[in-house]
């Protein structure tokens, strides 16, 4: 049996390094390096900062994280940097949550599989989700964020300029492009686009920056792999395991039909296991079929892109583990309520 279990969590293990860490992981640490070398500090403060109005900064953030297809964990260096350029606490979860739970691309896909009425429901239930945790976290790190803010407005910033721009729309194509351009082709195909917008994206930099500026960026970027890549190793082994022991009987007979139970087990199925972006429609269409209530679904269809145990780890490693203390909780229970009330309205 632990022979069992040893070989489940090192085939979950592999599977993602062989499918994840070239196309997704790379260019999102690159993203995320680049984000804090590049960007102008007093662009993330005037949008997103802890001064900006919250129904302004969190509805750019919220509104703008439906373009950023990304998973629960390829999520962490990207939102990490945008922290610590100086967004605030409340901006910088709700990109983590909304990005991975309801991307545009994640929302295509589900009404594809599932229908227009999911889609509509996981808008709603993302958003206003995303408001209550920007909300949560910034009332429970209130006194460390006015700190913060006063510490990153008295460093200053650099001045973004319309090169930066363009290096960083080129970083978000490295990130997107091999994921979705060809998607249903080879994995071959996908690290060879990769590798090209990649290799187009390295010609830019050099023609443009300074080998001092790219050694920083390089330098920036190397901390957010050493800070964030051995915890997602680390829980992607341990999901292998989970996966291994969660027998499919008690699946079938704890998620059908409606209830604050049926919608908890959903909840923290989908917090615990790690799910690519877009693979947790046809899994929760499977479900479904299989007698999993509109409710429970809805539930899973957010938590399982939205947070995962990999996420859990590198949210604690990066922001703190007294922020991943607050954030998972309230996701596992604002989830557990969404499926609840949507067992009712959309039965």
């Amino acid at each position: 049996m632990a022979e069992q279990l040893l070989l489940a969590g090192l085939s979950a293990l592999k599977e993602y390094i062989a499918l994840h860490v070239v196309t997704c992981l790379i260019p999102a640490f690159l993203l995320a390096g680049a984000v804090v070398s590049f960007v102008s500090r007093e662009t993330i403060i005037g949008y997103l900062g802890s001064a900006v109005s919250k129904l302004k900064s969190f509805g750019i953030a919220g509104g703008g994280s439906f373009f950023v297809s990304v998973c629960s964990c390829t999520v962490i260096p990207v939102a990490s940097g945008i922290y610590y350029g100086g967004a605030g606490i409340g901006s910088a979860f709700i990109l983590i949550w909304v990005a991975p739970a309801a991307n545009i691309l994640a929302l295509i896909y589900t009404g594809s599989i599932l229908g227009s009425q999911m889609i509509i429901a996981r808008v709603v239930a993302a958003l206003s989700v995303s408001f209550i945790v920007g909300a949560v976290m910034l009332f429970a790190f209130q006194k460390e964020e006015r700190q913060r803010a006063l510490t990153i407005q008295a460093t200053g910033g650099r001045v973004m300029t319309k090169k930066d721009i363009i290096l960083l729309l080129l970083l978000v194509a490295s990130l997107l492009a091999p994921n979705y351009a060809v998607r249903g082709s080879p994995y071959w195909s996908k690290v060879a686009v990769w590798a090209g917008v990649t290799a187009v994206v390295g010609f830019y930099a050099w023609r443009v920056k300074s080998w001092a500026e790219i050694k920083g960026w390089l330098r920036e970027t190397w901390w957010f792999v050493r800070t964030i890549f051995p915890l997602l190793l680390i829980g992607v082994f341990i999901v292998g395991i989970i996966g291994a022991v969660l027998p499919q009987e008690w699946i079938e007979t704890w998620l059908g039909g409606a209830g604050l139970r049926q919608s908890f087990l959903a909840t923290m199925i989908g917090a615990v296991t790690y799910f690519a972006t877009m693979t947790e429609a046809p899994f929760v269409d499977t479900l479904m079929s299989l007698g999993m209530g509109k409710g429970p679904a809805l539930a899973l269809l957010l938590t399982g892109p939205g947070i995962s145990l990999p996420n859990w780890l590198a949210i604690g490693r990066v922001f703190g583990f007294k922020k991943a203390l607050v954030y998972v909780p309230t996701i596992i229970v604002l989830g557990t309520l969404v499926g609840w009330i949507a067992g009712f309205i959309l039965s």
